[in-house]
């Protein structure tokens, strides 16, 4: 009979949906933000290769999203927070064109994450590191081409084709840095909160 309550527990466990984010989820998502910040004014100098360096918001806010799986709309809010604290000088050059391009970004993810999960339902590998892969890779090049299409059109004048020769290089250099830290950071961090 022990038994029996306890596989039904389990059984209601694994049928409820998930209403939003938990409060160890807010400070999860909080304290990665502040990671991403403090290691984009330290550390991305040192990583920078050919122009090109992790950004570390985008993956902390990647890393963020796929571990708390948000629904969509807080997934956009998380971008919309991250918009926010790179607008803090030292960690940004262009005020405000970092609010959209993270909050497309952080939607792209939202919604890849939305979509992965799923389908990486039982399958750990995928799910630990290229399910973090392809979503991080995707979200950085939708937040980088958003960044990339505002400051090349509006401030630089150049053609919207052009935007994506020009800024080719940095935009996929960064995505696939990013990618591999989320690829390294969540098998780890699922580890250490057991998610």
């Amino acid at each position: 009979m022990t038994e029996n309550i306890a596989a039904a527990k389990r059984t209601i466990a694994a049928d409820q949906k998930k209403d939003g984010l938990s409060v160890r989820d807010l400070i999860l998502v909080a304290v990665l933000i502040a990671a991403g910040a403090v290691l984009k004014l330290t550390v991305s100098s040192f990583l920078n290769f050919a122009g090109m360096k992790p950004n570390f918001m985008i993956a902390m806010y990647c890393l963020a999203i796929i571990l708390t799986r948000p629904k969509i709309y807080q997934s956009v809010v998380i971008g919309l927070l991250v918009g926010v604290v790179s607008q803090i000088p030292m960690l940004n050059a262009t005020p405000l064109v970092n609010i959209a391009s993270e909050m497309v970004g952080a939607l792209v993810c939202g919604i890849l994450v939305t979509v992965l999960a799923k389908v990486t339902r039982d399958n750990k590998t995928c799910q630990n590191v290229v399910f973090p892969i392809i979503t991080t890779f995707i979200s950085t090049v939708f937040s980088g081409y958003t960044f990339a299409m505002i400051v090349g059109v509006a401030v630089a004048h150049l053609d919207p084709l052009a935007v994506f020769g020009v800024y080719a290089v940095m935009v996929l250099g960064t995505a696939t840095m990013n990618a591999v830290l989320a690829a390294i950071l969540t098998p780890v961090l699922r580890a250490v909160l057991k998610r």
